[in-house]
């Protein structure tokens, strides 16, 4: 089992804590970090974030950084540990600037990015962003459409119902040519996006109450699609939240669970050393 932390940048934005905590999850033997991105917060939305009971996103009056810069600073002080963005909003963005910056953070850091890609759900976001809530489904679609022939071909052009550009050439490249494409979403239509085009599929980090419920069904909704789309759905990693024990593992691999991801609970330095290399003993040790 692979052991990831979530949450990192917008929990600890600071850059002395982004480059202790690097280290310490490496020393630790964690095999990545991840955090998400918004790139502004609306004062007025709609409260429907589903991981609280008010439906409102915690903390936003707190930094939140770009997580491609953050995790570019902290590849420069690892040598092993990956970084995962868990998840970006890819309709946000224009995608070839996006594919530049995520193919150069994964050159620079000798292909150690995973890409967590996420459709949305703030609507308030999008319309201060001037971008359309409509069709961000259909625009995620064709974005990793393109991001994939931007980072493989040395000419690549695309020509979708919503995103058209000519022949152009976009260097550097990732160093495999490819960047894993991880779907993020806890909905059946996640689900079927990752059965069809994902590298991975991320159903956010599980409460405990709901991960024995859903993620088996959730995992069988991509698989199934998959096999309707040709692919083979084992293949597709998964990565979810759900324990912070050794035995707790086993459940998750009999699902085809590879990654199980943690949050920090510590919050000083001395703390979260004691907490990481304390996990790293005790869990990550005896499931490898």
């Amino acid at each position: 089992m692979k052991w990831a932390i979530i949450y990192i940048p917008n929990t600890f934005p600071n850059p002395d804590m982004a480059a202790f905590i690097a280290q310490t999850a490496e020393q630790a033997g964690f095999e990545s970090i991840w955090g998400g991105e918004h790139v502004v917060f609306p004062v007025e939305y709609e409260h429907v974030y589903g991981f609280t009971d008010s439906g409102e996103f915690p903390n936003t009056d707190k930094p939140m950084p770009d997580p491609l810069i953050y995790f570019a600073y902290a590849a420069a002080v690892t040598k092993t540990l990956r970084f995962g963005t868990g998840v970006v909003l890819l309709p946000e963005h224009n995608p070839l600037v996006f594919a530049k910056s995520a193919a150069t953070l994964d050159f620079l850091s000798g292909g150690r990015f995973e890409l967590g890609v996420g459709i949305g759900w703030m609507k308030a976001e999008f319309e201060a962003l001037g971008i359309p809530w409509e069709q961000r489904g259909k625009r995620t679609d064709e974005y990793i459409a393109a991001l994939r022939r931007l980072w493989s071909e040395d000419e690549a052009s695309f020509d979708g119902e919503i995103l058209k550009f000519p022949p152009v050439r976009c260097s550097p490249k990732p160093p495999r040519k490819m960047i894993p494409i991880h779907i993020g979403g806890d909905t059946p239509a996640a689900a079927r996006r990752a059965g069809r085009l994902g590298d991975g599929f991320f159903p956010a980090v599980y409460p405990n109450r709901r991960v024995k419920e859903e993620l088996p069904m959730l995992i069988d909704t991509m698989r199934r699609t998959a096999a309707e789309h040709g692919r083979d759905g084992s293949k597709v990693e998964i990565t979810s939240g759900g324990t912070r024990k050794a035995e707790g593992v086993a459940w998750f691999e009999d699902l085809g669970v590879s990654r199980l991801t943690i949050a920090i609970h510590a919050r000083e330095k001395e703390e979260i050393y004691r907490e990481l290399m304390t996990f790293g003993d005790e869990v990550i040790s005896k499931t490898r």
